[in-house]
């Protein structure tokens, strides 16, 4: 009887082992695989915010902001709170009776033009979004800085996109 109960727990320590060694030999297997697919995905998302950093360049070239000239022209300028004073006497025009005067449209259906978005391109032009509520377009800017820091907008250019207004 004690050969048989040595026997047995001879046996179940075979076992044991073979199951231990069966179970860590798997898991690092499967580790090494999550290993390998988590460096794929965060190549992928390295190389996805690289494109993505680039776009936002590309994006940005045509700015204020980022333009070496213009900020020549500005240097004792601080350039945000210029992009912002620029921006709000564009959009302060809004609240003419007759919409905007830099749209250069006339009320279409009672409904005012009115300029949505706008975008300080450089030291000269600003390029802005325009609507009436259904029918909208661009316009191209010019803008002057006065001596005394107003500033003077003039229309070089509108686009109303044909597909918009019935």
């Amino acid at each position: 009887m004690k050969k048989n109960i040595f026997l047995y727990l001879f046996i179940f320590a075979l076992l044991i082992n073979v199951f231990t060694y069966m179970y860590f030999t798997n898991k690092q297997k499967f580790e090494a695989g999550r290993i390998e697919k988590l460096e794929a995905g965060r190549k992928s998302l390295k190389d996805s915010l690289e494109t993505e950093k680039s776009r936002v360049v590309d994006a940005n070239y045509f700015r204020l902001s980022t333009n070496d000239n213009a900020l020549e022209y500005f240097e004792n300028e601080d350039i945000a709170t210029l992009e912002a004073r620029i921006t709000d006497g564009v959009m302060s025009l809004n609240a003419n009776k007759n919409g905007n005067p830099l749209v250069g449209y006339d009320p279409v259906n009672g409904q005012n033009w009115i300029i949505n978005k706008v975008q300080v391109l450089n030291h000269r032009w600003i390029i802005a979004d325009f609507s009436s509520g259904k029918a909208w377009g661009e316009v191209l800017i010019k803008y002057f800085v006065e001596p005394d820091g107003s500033f003077k907008y003039e229309t070089i250019e509108t686009l109303l996109h044909a597909g918009t207004v019935n």
